[in-house]
């Protein structure tokens, strides 16, 4: 090994479960997830847009503000999958990061009003400074060309990123859809490059285990903050009979997304990617149907907060996408999930989410608590057929696609 800093690399055979600095880091997404919640809270909320559907293009746009966020979070897990969390110079980089997704989410509610530069900036700072300093401490090392990759799609992208933060309205939104895009088509193709040519090693064939731990990590952070907005939601109202039962559903639903993720595929992630002769495109599949799964779960969460404090009143249409939606889009990707570990996907996932879809036109008939009530007993189906049908059978073996 030349004169890169082969002591930063984690050394084979190490530990693979996370480190305490990578659970800390974690701890910045939970506001990232509770701010970008309540943002959509407040537009579902105002009085005549949801029904007329004109709450849904903002909330739209501040979900598309977590694919940036969410990126980081991936780029840092990789980051700390090939170099060891306890060498100072990792620690610091992780630190600085999450001082600059803190920044990011405090410039969250006004990115597409005057504060665009406030999550523009901290968020190519964040990704080309990373990059940067990677290519300096990795200089010899095998691993300085996939940092170059990375350098120079972070660039281009950082260009739409700070371009857009200058512009207003659909430009902003067009360019910064462009720019996540970008990020995401660049890591998809192997950040291809002229005369370096695509990356060839991915961090899930070399640290699949790790990787899917830190999945499994995050997914059970967004069902926690989802708890919190869940509890803030019910302490804000006056303790009556409908906010407690809208209470008691959002809480049963939780716990129903949780019992259908880990049971059965949730456990063996990292055994299915070691089982796989394709580990990197297995790893690549299971972080998006991780991601699908985590914006089901802040979409149901919102869908909490409006039950809560809208029992029994009028449905908007627009708050069926978001009470229904969420849960659906949960199994949906939970369904994906499934196919990635057996290579099959179970029926009563199929039926549930066509069910979710096919009641969502009549649901704005019904008071939110009554909608809410519907996804939490579309959920208790499947996880009723889950455990019936694994009753008095042995643990099934991860069969991943060949």
């Amino acid at each position: 090994m030349a004169a890169g800093r082969s002591d930063l690399l984690r050394k084979r055979g190490s530990p693979q479960q996370a480190t305490f600095l990578e659970l800390f880091f974690d701890l910045a997404f939970v506001f990232v997830i509770q701010r970008i919640a309540l943002r959509v809270t407040e537009h579902l909320a105002r009085p005549g847009l949801a029904e007329a559907w004109l709450a849904l293009p903002n909330a739209g746009k501040t979900l598309l503000l977590l694919m940036p966020l969410a990126w980081v979070w991936t780029m840092t897990a990789w980051t700390t999958a090939r170099l060891d969390p306890r060498r100072l110079p990792v620690q610091v980089i992780v630190i600085m990061t999450m001082f600059g997704v803190l920044i990011m989410s405090a410039g969250l509610p006004t990115a597409f009003d005057g504060g665009g530069l406030a999550f523009a900036v901290p968020y190519v700072v964040i990704q080309v400074g990373r990059v940067v300093i990677l290519k300096v401490m990795l200089r010899g090392h095998e691993l300085e060309d996939r940092v170059t990759r990375d350098l120079v799609w972070f660039t281009l992208t950082g260009i739409l990123w700070i371009v857009g933060a200058f512009t207003h309205d659909e430009t902003r939104v067009m360019l910064w859809v462009a720019a996540a895009a970008g990020d995401y088509l660049a890591a998809r193709l192997g950040w291809p490059v002229p005369k370096l040519g695509r990356a060839r090693a991915i961090p899930w064939a070399a640290a699949g285990e790790h990787l899917a731990d830190r999945y499994q990590q995050f997914l059970l952070i967004a069902l926690g903050e989802s708890v919190l907005a869940l509890a803030a939601a019910y302490t804000m109202g006056l303790y009556d009979i409908e906010s407690t039962a809208a209470f008691v559903i959002g809480f049963a639903t939780t716990v129903l997304l949780w019992r259908i993720y880990f049971y059965r595929a949730g456990q063996i992630l990292a055994e299915a990617i070691a089982a796989s002769k394709n580990p990197t495109h297995l790893g690549r599949v299971a972080a998006f149907t991780h991601w699908t799964m985590i914006l089901g779960i802040i979409i149901t969460a919102i869908g909490y907060e409006l039950t809560i404090s809208h029992p029994l009143g009028h449905t908007a249409l627009a708050w069926v996408v978001f009470i229904l939606g969420g849960p659906a889009l949960y199994v949906a990707g939970r369904a994906h999930f499934e196919y990635v570990v057996f290579a099959r996907v179970s029926r009563p996932r199929i039926i549930g989410v066509i069910t979710l879809a096919l009641a969502a036109p009549l649901m704005h008939l019904l008071p939110p608590v009554l909608v809410s009530l519907t996804a939490a007993l579309v959920l208790t189906g499947i996880a009723a057929t889950d455990a019936t049908r694994a009753r008095g059978k042995p643990l099934e073996a991860p069969s991943p696609p060949r």
